[in-house]
């Protein structure tokens, strides 16, 4: 299908891009990877009047070490994050995790602050983000503030930014070593999560297990407890609500959940070696 009619305005840095989206407000959408918000205007999903281009912002894009934390540029690209030895080294989750995410092109044009943006429940960033403690930082016409990733997603493709702010950097505490593991359970290879488990230490985190990505807080405090893996996993599903859809239903999604935690747990000790 064609696209509903719009305005295309390339923005030349942050403060073009945010100041486009104050004038236009909800009308405006901006344009990184494109992988998620044009097939959506395509299928007249979504059809904002403006399209505000951020793409070639490059000095988004960046992982970089400061103090105890890395900070990641919102236009980082997930082929990066995939390639980057200072992430493979201080954040090992996200690197295991951006290898996933869709297919070799969707890889080498989707960024990282694209897919957070989007919220999608059953994307493979935005559980990562979770199972991080990650705190993501948001520009807007009165400066930039900061959420914890377990506040930025508040619903179904639905974020804590507001119309007229932009998400330029994503932060995440430094654990070099940690241990981490991703496993998802997939219709086909590139298709959205149908469950999604990303283990990082001892932190767990769901996809597609309710409209937001979720912490599995019983699995963590089963682990915590002294529970061994096995025991810990059986307790996944806890406190999540599961949807109905044309691939699974609750029932099946539990169970997916607590199979994928089990393995991303056994797994997760392998994945932090230097070789990998």
């Amino acid at each position: 299908m064609i696209p509903a009619p719009f305005e295309y305005v390339r923005a030349s840095s942050v403060s073009e891009a945010v100041a486009a989206l104050a004038e236009h407000g909800d009308e405006a959408k901006l344009l990184a990877g494109g992988h998620s918000l044009l097939p959506m205007m395509k299928l007249r999903l979504a059809f904002p009047s403006v399209l505000v281009d951020v793409g070639r912002l490059r000095s988004l894009s960046y992982a970089r070490v400061e103090g105890d934390q890395v900070a990641i540029g919102a236009l980082t690209r997930h082929a990066e994050l995939e390639a980057s030895e200072l992430l493979r080294r201080e954040v090992p989750l996200l690197p295991e995790v951006a290898r996933l995410v869709g297919d070799r092109q969707v890889r080498r044009r989707g960024t990282i602050g694209g897919s957070l943006s989007h919220a999608d429940p059953a994307a493979d960033l935005p559980c990562a983000i979770r199972a991080l403690d990650a705190t993501l930082v948001m520009e807007g016409p009165a400066g930039s503030r900061r959420v914890a990733g377990a506040e930025f997603f508040t619903g179904y493709f639905e974020t804590a930014l507001r119309p007229d702010e932009m998400l330029v950097e994503i932060r995440v505490p430094r654990r070099p070593g940690e241990r981490a593991a991703y496993e998802k359970f997939v219709r086909r290879a590139n298709d959205w999560a149908i469950v999604a488990v990303a283990v990082a230490g001892d932190r767990v985190a769901l996809a597609n297990m309710g409209s937001v990505p979720l912490r599995a807080t019983a699995t963590e405090l089963a682990l915590a407890a002294g529970a061994t893996p096995d025991e810990a996993a059986e307790r996944a599903a806890e406190g999540t609500e599961p949807v109905t859809d044309m691939h699974a239903g609750p029932e099946y999604r539990a169970h997916l959940a607590r199979l994928l935690t089990r393995r991303a747990l056994a797994r997760s000790v392998l994945v932090t070696r230097p070789d990998m």
